[in-house]
């Protein structure tokens, strides 16, 4: 069944036309009572969709699975990839990619139902999804989407009206996903690893003209993709890094082509500054601790690189020296976007040499007084430090003589300089017991009025208006360390 044409898709299908071994055609595995939770309604008009028509008893059938929208072609992703380390055949096991939707500025955006029902990659899941998860990567995903980093979002939430058993009894969901894409780095290691090297060439093509058409003439044009790619991953990694964002399953096949965050499972915003802090319990060795991941952003493009080998020479050793080569400039590309990104935090609007000492003395003195790592720099911004960690130290006052004597040396205003500052220190992020409060209203008493106060706040973390003040608050002390889960 579809729905009429006055809900507004506009769906052109360009990934169907890849050859089927990128995947497997199928619909979604319809449910038996679903019921709209929640519907972004600015991300639908952006979209081009009516939001009017699509919060209907229709709409919410589409989101559910149930129906199909018009022109639809609805497939599930193959993919394969690197998981903590370890290669392992993946694929697209609980999603379904129902198209692309056409934009009104003519950009096309994957929509994608998560938690649709099992698929041939399912590997003896479900195909499910539970609801607190899904209410997550909606909170989430839109909340890094306001502090301008890239990333995938979330357009609606559905109950089923069915439970799916994980360590108990869960009420089911489906979240309806849009991106720029759903190609990862996984994608090409499925092409290399399960396909020919023409395989690999389509992929690198078919990427090549929907995200980078700019590089389509250059004369090793697979060399620039991989050089672009590690351009976005840089910058990427950098944000994350910049506002405390642990994305906590850094896998091949969470690393977006496009350039954006994907997959919000066990991803956390860190509230003490520790490079160490881990938050997903899947992650043991600290793999993907916070300050690990840049260099695992590395690691991952190296697979990507690996994959690209036969296109960038036909001698194969010429082809390592030439992604090795591109691979160098990673960790300089990602310093150099981290350390713009750390100066407009303290308000430097020049570069000087002391600059990455001075960053360096800050971190070492939170990581020492175990300072909380958002408000640290809010109080810095407004120069209100009493409820700070480093407030009355020794070591914090002469850091603060030498920060504002740095800031002296600069021709722009003090005033300037604060402006940079409140825009890019947020006052609110999505804090894990916020998060947790919202999610456990929904889920256990049905009330979905604290998560929707919590998506308000959080839709404008720059304001710094008084409304924030209560979700600048720490949680209370816990003896127990925060963990997250995967919600498979």
């Amino acid at each position: 069944m579809t729905n009429r044409s006055e809900a507004g898709w506009n769906f052109d299908n360009s990934y169907a036309w890849l050859p089927k071994t990128f995947y497997s055609s199928l619909n979604p595995t319809p449910v038996s009572k679903p019921k709209l939770i929640i519907f972004n309604e600015k991300l639908a008009e952006s979209l081009g969709l009516n939001g009017r028509n699509l919060q209907s008893e229709e709409g919410t059938e589409i989101f559910a699975g149930n129906r199909l929208p018009d022109g639809a072609v609805p497939l599930a992703q193959a993919y394969a990839g690197h998981q903590f380390g370890h290669f392992a055949m993946l694929g697209d096991g609980r999603a379904i990619l129902l198209g692309e939707q056409i934009t009104p500025d003519g950009k096309r955006v994957d929509i994608q139902l998560k938690g649709s029902g099992r698929t041939p990659y399912s590997r003896g899941g479900d195909g499910r999804a539970a609801l607190g998860p899904m209410l997550r990567e909606y909170i989430i995903s839109e909340s890094m989407q306001a502090l301008g980093i890239p990333t995938t979002r979330s357009l609606a939430v559905v109950t089923t009206g069915e439970d799916i058993i994980r360590e108990t009894l869960l009420p089911g969901a489906v979240l309806t996903r849009t991106a720029s894409s759903h190609l990862r780095v996984a994608t090409f290691q499925y092409a290399a690893n399960w396909g020919t090297d023409e395989d690999v060439r389509t992929l690198a093509d078919y990427t090549i003209n929907r995200h980078y058409p700019d590089i389509e003439e250059n004369e090793n044009r697979y060399l620039s993709l991989l050089e672009e790619v590690i351009k976005r991953q840089a910058s990427l990694i950098a944000k994350w890094q910049l506002v405390g964002f642990i994305h906590g399953v850094m896998n091949t096949d969470n690393m977006a082509i496009s350039g954006e965050t994907i997959d919000y499972g066990p991803c956390a915003f860190m509230d003490t500054y520790d490079p160490a802090t881990v938050f997903s319990s899947i992650d043991r060795q600290g793999r993907y601790a916070y300050g690990n991941q840049p260099y695992i952003g590395g690691w991952n493009l190296a697979r990507f690189a690996e994959t690209l080998l036969p296109l960038l020479h036909e001698d194969e050793k010429k082809a390592i020296g030439i992604a090795e080569d591109a691979l160098a400039g990673y960790n300089e590309q990602f310093q150099s976007y981290w350390l713009a990104g750390m100066r407009a935090k303290l308000g430097l609007l020049n570069e000087e040499k002391e600059d990455e000492t001075l960053i360096a003395d800050l971190f070492k003195m939170m990581h020492a007084y175990q300072a909380d790592y958002t408000n640290t720099f809010r109080a810095l911004t407004f120069e209100d430090y009493e409820d700070t960690a480093l407030f009355g130290s020794k070591e914090f006052t002469q850091w603060h003589e030498q920060w504002q004597a740095r800031r002296g040396k600069q021709e722009k205003s003090n005033e300037l300089s604060h402006q940079v500052m409140q825009s890019s220190n947020p006052a609110v992020i999505p804090r894990n017991h916020r998060v947790e409060e919202a999610l456990k209203a929904a889920v256990e008493e049905g009330d979905f009025s604290v998560m929707e106060k919590l998506l308000q706040v959080l839709a404008k973390p720059f304001a710094h208006t008084p409304d924030q003040e209560e979700y600048c608050e720490l949680p209370e002390p816990s003896k127990t360390p925060y963990r997250t889960f995967c919600g498979t």
